[in-house]
């Protein structure tokens, strides 16, 4: 039986954190230079997060590849892990297209770009430029061993995670006490953060109140109907193929949806999927996913399982090419595709990830004028919670899945359904 709530309504992080996106709505609407004069609350609140992420990664991703010690069971997973990453996000860009050709909306905007000032989004496209696929294998590789806990690059991180448990692998009996000193280096870390969280509220208002401070709501007005089209969108992919294939794995996605309610607001009052990500790493495990299996596949997913972001792109690029009156035939909407299969991947760790991801492509598309992206500039704050929140719920039904795969009976039953918080 559901043992009844440990504590009022009003102290449950979620509620909390859902109160204060409203508030900053409501002051940034009503008080806008006074909203964004609190976006240092939401950018502090990010950066004390970010400070923990890789020591997290690091120490859980050792720990659970190390606790295995086969390397065949390691090898098997990794693959499992790609293949599902790598189907699964081809199927996002694909939904994404599909639904932006049906409903059209950019159609009828007749969006003019040597008409408007577009500085801002060109700057963003000469920062997109070095996200090319070899830089990006290249940065892979910190420049030294600390420099990759310095960048925060979380693909450097977990490259240094998986050498230093194939080490203490070969050390054998001689590298327990490396590995039970990770353990308690993991919890230390698990409890700051518990703190930390504490004032999720307060960053989350911040960055809301700047949000529509900055940008007004009524930058949402022209662009309204490519927003409703995204968040549809997303919501689809999320219930229909995301649910269907926890289905088929015996899992409830409303069940799995509860579980990580608390991480899912957090997403949504700060932008930020990564904010999220050490409260994901310990619910999962909660549900019965092996560290191992969470160590490898949620910080790998950050990369190359951004579901939410592929989704945006091919629908956003769709759209500046319907907004701007440029012909896209089905072998140039098939080739914006397989390219974004690869830039998607090539603004890992990269603040605004998503829009520069977007420059990236869209200097591959010639018929498409760059400047266009001036279009997008106002509302990409509004729609990176939709990518933020589809990458998070993405990532965490691919673990589940890999660890079903594994043997390891992942559940989500309704004893992990108390608001405990984070």
């Amino acid at each position: 039986m559901t043992q009844p709530f440990a504590k009022p309504w009003y102290r449950i992080l979620y509620v909390q954190v859902l109160f204060a996106v409203a508030i900053g709505v409501f002051v940034g609407a009503l008080w806008p230079d006074l909203g964004k004069s609190l976006k240092p609350l939401g950018d502090g609140f990010i950066k004390l997060v970010k400070v923990l992420i890789a020591p997290i990664i690091f120490c859980t991703v050792v720990h659970g590849i190390a606790s295995i010690g086969d390397l065949k069971r390691l090898g098997r997973v990794g693959i499992k892990t790609i293949v599902y990453f790598e189907v699964v996000s081809t199927l996002a860009l694909l939904i994404g297209l599909l639904v932006v050709n049906w409903l059209q909306p950019g159609r009828g905007i007749a969006y003019d770009p040597t008409q408007v000032d577009a500085r801002s989004a060109l700057v963003v496209a000469n920062q997109a430029k070095d996200l090319g696929p070899v830089d990006f294998f290249l940065n892979i590789i910190p420049k030294t061993f600390l420099d990759a806990f310095v960048t925060g690059d979380l693909l450097q991180v977990l490259l240094l995670s998986v050498l230093t448990a194939f080490g203490l692998i070969a050390l054998k009996e001689r590298g327990k006490p490396i590995l039970n000193g990770l353990e308690r280096v993991a919890e230390t870390f698990f409890a700051i953060m518990a703190i930390i969280v504490q004032v999720a509220p307060i960053g989350a208002f911040g960055a809301m109140a700047f949000t529509v401070g900055a940008f007004g709501l009524a930058v949402l007005g022209d662009l309204l109907f490519l927003m409703v089209a995204f968040y549809l969108t997303t919501a689809v992919f999320i219930f229909v193929v995301l649910g269907l294939i926890l289905r088929l794995c015996g899992l409830s996605l409303v069940q799995y949806l509860l579980v990580i309610r608390e991480e899912i607001f957090l997403v949504l009052g700060t932008s930020s999927s990564e904010t999220a990500l050490p409260g994901m790493m310990k619910k999962l495990q909660l549900m019965g996913c092996s560290p191992g299996t969470v160590g490898l596949v949620i910080p790998t997913g950050y990369s190359f399982n951004l579901d939410g972001t592929n989704i945006y792109l091919t629908m956003a690029i769709v759209f500046l090419a319907q907004a701007t009156g440029t012909t896209l035939g089905c072998l140039e909407q098939m080739g914006i595709l397989f390219l974004a299969m690869l830039t998607s991947k090539g603004a890992s760790g990269v603040t605004g990830a998503g829009f520069i991801t977007l420059a990236a492509t869209l200097q591959a598309v010639p018929s498409i004028p760059l400047e266009s992206l001036a279009l997008l500039l106002g509302i990409d704050r509004f729609m990176s919670e939709g990518r933020a929140l589809t990458n998070l719920i993405g990532n965490g039904v691919a673990t589940l899945v890999i660890s079903f795969w594994e043997g390891e009976n992942p559940h989500t039953e309704p004893d992990l359904l108390q608001p405990e918080g984070f």
